[in-house]
């Protein structure tokens, strides 16, 4: 198989969950985990006589989206009966837009690795979910349930302009983020709330005509992600290079394989024979009520990052990871303005460095951090006095996530204070020359690694406490002869 001869090309549809309290036709809970059909109402279940109530947040949450991505509202968007039959779809027809979505054009700006790219959002609309078939727990039965039957959910479709995983990952991600940030979804991929169906489909490089595609459901991980596009492309150049051609089909992506299977191909897809639910209005939508939306947005995170490399000199990967969400975004900033002097390059290493490193060995979100932004500020502070080198700060903050107390607590308790008199680290450093005589040596004939193994020997008698800019300064004085 040669690679560089073929061209991934790959759109996806995602479906967010809109973070609503009730259902987008029917008052019934949205709340994940409840027992199997505890939370779907006669509405949900389509008995016989019952009619669907818009939910007024569930179009707020995708005008917000709109907002965000630049695209163009439909001031009057309908809704469409989408005909198929199904065991966990009651009415035989799930409520979308077909004609006229609500969002239409839109764009996203990712970081790929030369730079950045602008992945076209061809439409978003709102549509309800259907329940869910379990077949694991019942011997020969499929139970049915259908809590979540209703559940509001923005169905975002990009254009095809994603060339390869990584891209795909990158507005994935890029995706969860803009969704969580402006609070329309909470993202949760592990309880649905966040699914991705990735077209792919490849073609020589430099055909303009796209080749036949092939859709993976249901990916919940960005790693399922990458691994299913990746196995995808591979196994349709393969097929192709085998004198084979592609079948426009439906595939599930296996994790245990690391490959995917067809579940249905193009002569089994369905005619969904749409057409305008007689049982809901048009939407027309207020331009008061946009405007006031887009009065209400947050900054976003483009322009954050945008303004954090401006104003606050860090480099665009810095930026870019502290806005990888808006609750690492709001944490950076809270600790940048505790702190005593400001210092962005400062608190931007600890937020990405320790921090995250402890957050994430303990699977929690940096919201939930038992170090607070302004006990953080007060530990970085001790740095910068020159109370604390670096390498003891990472004790003291190790003693504070541990709950031992604030950052000067635990300096008194333990004794960590770093010793900045130079007269008693110049008595170190005599010591540590008269006691590595063949160290001193090798330094003074050239070799200067010799001089790092006397600085480690220097911070070793100290037990770590001295200021290490000291020790380097004041023993390269005494070895060149120059105090």
């Amino acid at each position: 198989m040669n690679g560089a001869r073929w061209e991934t090309v790959i759109g996806l549809e995602v479906h967010a969950q809109l973070s609503t309290r009730s259902k987008i036709f029917s008052g019934a809970a949205t709340a994940f985990g409840a027992a199997p059909n505890t939370q779907a109402c006669a509405v949900d279940l389509a008995l016989p006589g019952v009619l669907p109530v818009l939910n007024r947040g569930a179009v707020e949450r995708a005008i917000r989206f709109a907002l965000a991505i630049g695209a163009r509202i439909n001031r009057i968007n309908v809704f469409d009966r989408k005909n198929y039959f199904y065991p966990d779809l009651p009415k035989g027809y799930q409520i979308s837009q077909f004609a006229l979505p609500i969002v239409e054009a839109g764009a996203l700006t990712i970081g790929v690795d030369d730079g950045e790219k602008v992945i076209r959002i061809t439409r978003a609309h709102l549509e309800e979910d259907a329940g869910k078939s379990l077949h694991e727990d019942y011997h020969g039965m499929t139970g049915i349930d259908l809590n979540r039957a209703g559940t509001p959910l923005l169905e975002i479709v990009s254009e095809p302009d994603m060339r390869s995983a990584k891209e795909a990952v990158a507005y994935a991600r890029a995706l969860h983020t803009l969704v969580t940030w402006i609070g329309i979804c909470d993202g949760n991929m592990q309880e649905g709330s966040f699914r991705v169906d990735a077209n792919v489909s490849v073609r020589p490089v430099g055909q303009r005509e796209f080749g036949t595609r092939r859709e993976i459901k249901n990916l919940n991980s960005f790693r399922f992600l990458e691994q299913a596009i990746d196995y995808e492309a591979r196994w349709q150049i393969e097929r192709i290079e085998d004198g084979h051609a592609i079948e426009q089909a439906t595939v599930l992506f296996d994790p245990d394989s690391g490959e995917t299977r067809m579940m249905r191909s193009k002569e089994e897809a369905h005619d969904y024979r749409y057409f305008p639910d007689p049982d809901l209005l048009p939407v027309k939508l207020d331009e008061d009520w946009i405007e006031q939306l887009r009065s209400a947005l947050p900054e976003l995170p483009a322009q954050k990052r945008a303004r954090y490399q401006a104003d606050l000199g860090l480099s665009a990967y810095d930026a870019g990871a502290l806005t990888a969400s808006r609750a690492t975004a709001e944490y950076f900033e809270a600790l940048l303005a505790a702190l005593p002097q400001a210092d962005a390059k400062l608190a931007a290493n600890w937020v990405m460095g320790d921090l995250s490193a402890a957050l994430n060995k303990v699977e929690r979100d940096i919201a939930d951090s038992p170090v607070a932004p302004a006990a953080l500020a007060s530990l970085l502070g001790r740095v910068q006095d020159g109370t604390l080198s670096g390498k003891l700060a990472k004790q003291v903050f190790e003693a504070m996530w541990a709950g031992e107390g604030d950052a000067d607590t635990i300096i008194a308790a333990r004794g960590l204070r770093q010793l900045s008199d130079s007269g008693a680290i110049e008595a170190l450093i005599d010591e540590v020359m008269a006691a590595n005589a063949k160290s001193v040596e090798e330094f003074r004939a050239g070799k200067e690694k010799a001089f790092n193994a006397l600085v480690g020997q220097v911070m070793k008698a100290s037990k770590g406490k001295a200021n290490p800019a000291q020790v380097n300064a004041l023993l390269r004085r005494k070895l060149t002869g120059m105090d």
